[in-house]
């Protein structure tokens, strides 16, 4: 339900130790968006959109990211440079000094929770410096409705202040930004950083941590949609892979684009109430359901416009980060609630900028544990600074910055999952084909639409029964023939017109493959193993 009445109900926050502080509780999206325009701390874009920049961070800072080490982690917590150890009683000195800092200030204070599935709702209260980060919460956390809000009890606070600076050396941290999570205490708290992804990651990390080792249920960074006959389909995928592009389908219900939980019970639920988008290169002929989402309510981040203000969605002169934040429900076709049943297939998204993974191929259990595991997909020149050709990418779990437990862990569950529902796994390279990055050219958005589609409806299927071709490299089945995509577009080592070419730089990315596992082999089966590509 979308809820845009303020509430009459008032709080106060001594509790949490901020004193004096002028509370504004669950100011609606209008208000905040005007709120943030009064204070001289974004503009309304010509969509109606407010346009914000994040200041110093325009992207989340992996290495500024910690856990508390206590008596609920200690034992738990994949220890290491992913997850980081933060002493409790540092953490405690550190919030009394956050909390000090935001007293006697104006702050914006959200109540909502994540997990659209009632039986794991997550209540969750959201004490904000900046109006625009309070919209970005009520944008990306489901909306209680106000009989909801009487009685409405947290059991999560994320404690958000961009504008504090940690000093390193007092406070632990490695810089003067921060975001800590304490399982104890189920806090979030996050300085000197204005991102608002950091908010959300937060939390998602927090349920990444709570659903596996308490609730027997898979959290998953992905996106999810659902056909008219009910099949629900996965998208896992990192950051620029397509994942919310591609589960954004006119025929196709949207489940959630970036956050969900796989249950028990076979269900499939949005941890989240809106979505989180890249905005670089967008035009409303290639995507235009999330075009069309960009308007009064959404949040644009980091993005330049002219003086009619209206957004260059090719400038990246702030960042290649551009991004837009929208509820859910300004795209139009969306599942509501935002649960699915009956997964049937799941899409391993990877842009491979060396061109030389197909363009979809389907994937034997080992090998779909092997590449969940490894999470891949490929940098290219200009994304950092120094990257000057193609670099390849890990990611375990296609979200290793915000997975507590050991890969392992995760791969086990979606490997008994899949199993368990009969699902197929596609490895889909939204990459590049015809030669790598700087030779050949980004793959046709509108071919992968009609590869996932034909995966979906059965036709690739029917239209390859017994004819895979086997890539020798990678041993996954590569479909000779698809429906609405040309032939030749299929087979990468044709596209590329240049076999010796080709094939070393396969065996080129099948090496950073083996090294990349390494450090998983002694936790992975025989089947796993067996999924590793060869190495001529």
């Amino acid at each position: 339900m979308v809820n845009h009445t303020q509430s009459t109900k008032t709080i106060s926050l001594e509790h949490y130790g901020i004193k004096n502080a002028n509370v504004q509780y669950q100011l609606t999206p209008d208000q905040l968006h005007d709120t943030t325009i009064a204070k001289g701390q974004g503009v309304e874009a010509s969509s109606g959109a407010l346009a914000v920049n994040t200041g110093e961070f325009t992207g989340r800072s992996p290495m500024d990211r910690f856990i508390v080490k206590d008596d609920i982690t200690k034992d738990r917590i994949w220890w290491g440079d992913i997850n980081i150890p933060f002493d409790a009683d540092k953490f405690q000195k550190l919030y009394d000094k956050v909390t000090a800092y935001l007293s006697n200030k104006e702050v914006f204070v959200r109540d909502s929770y994540a997990c659209a599935d009632d039986d794991y709702k997550l209540n969750i209260r959201v004490i904000n410096e900046y109006p625009w980060s309070n919209m970005f919460a009520s944008n990306m956390f489901l909306r209680p409705t106000e009989d909801e809000l009487k009685d409405f009890a947290p059991e999560w606070t994320i404690v958000n202040a961009p504008g504090f600076m940690a000093n390193a050396e007092e406070d632990g941290t490695r810089q003067h930004n921060f975001a800590i999570l304490d399982f104890t205490r189920k806090i979030a708290l996050i300085g000197g950083t204005g991102y608002t992804g950091e908010i959300k990651k937060g939390i998602f990390s927090a349920l990444n941590f709570i659903l596996p080792v308490f609730k027997n249920t898979l959290p998953m960074h992905c996106s999810a949609n659902v056909g008219k006959d009910g099949d629900t389909a996965i998208f896992f995928g990192l950051s620029g892979t397509g994942k919310t592009t591609l589960s954004t389908d006119p025929d196709r219900s949207l489940i959630g684009d970036d956050e969900h939980g796989w249950t028990s019970e076979n269900t499939v639920f949005n941890f989240e109430g809106g979505c989180y988008a890249k905005v670089i290169n967008l035009s409303a002929e290639q995507e235009p359901e999330i075009y069309g989402a960009i308007k009064k309510g959404a949040i644009l981040e980091n993005v330049i416009m002219n003086d009619a203000k209206e957004v260059d969605f090719a400038d990246v002169s702030i960042t290649q980060n551009t991004r837009v934040s929208y509820p859910i429900h300004h795209i139009e076709n969306i599942k509501v609630p935002s649960i699915g049943k009956n997964p049937k297939n799941i899409f391993f998204l990877t842009a491979d900028a060396f061109g030389v993974l197909p363009p979809i191929s389907k994937l034997t259990p080992g090998q779909a544990a092997y590449h969940f595991i490894s999470g891949y997909t490929a940098k290219v020149a200009g994304t950092e600074a120094g990257i000057t050709e193609p670099v390849p990418s890990f990611s375990a779990c296609f979200g290793a910055p915000f997975m507590p437990l050991h890969p392992t862990k995760y791969a086990e569950m979606l490997s008994k999952k899949m199993q368990e529902a009969g699902v197929t796994v596609w490895l889909v390279n939204t990459g590049w084909t015809g030669g790598p990055y700087g030779v050949g050219s980004r793959m046709k958005l509108k071919y992968t639409r009609a590869m996932i589609t034909a995966a979906m409806d059965g036709s690739l299927e029917e239209a390859n029964k017994g004819n895979y071709h086997i890539h020798s490299v990678f041993k996954v089945e590569q479909p000779r023939t698809c429906p609405n995509v040309p032939t030749e577009v299929l087979s990468p080592r044709k596209t590329w017109n240049n076999d010796e070419g080709y094939y070393n730089t396969a065996d080129k990315l099948a090496v950073s493959f083996k090294k990349n596992f390494k450090q998983f082999e002694d936790n992975a089966n025989d089947d796993i193993l067996a999924g590793a590509p060869n190495v001529r």
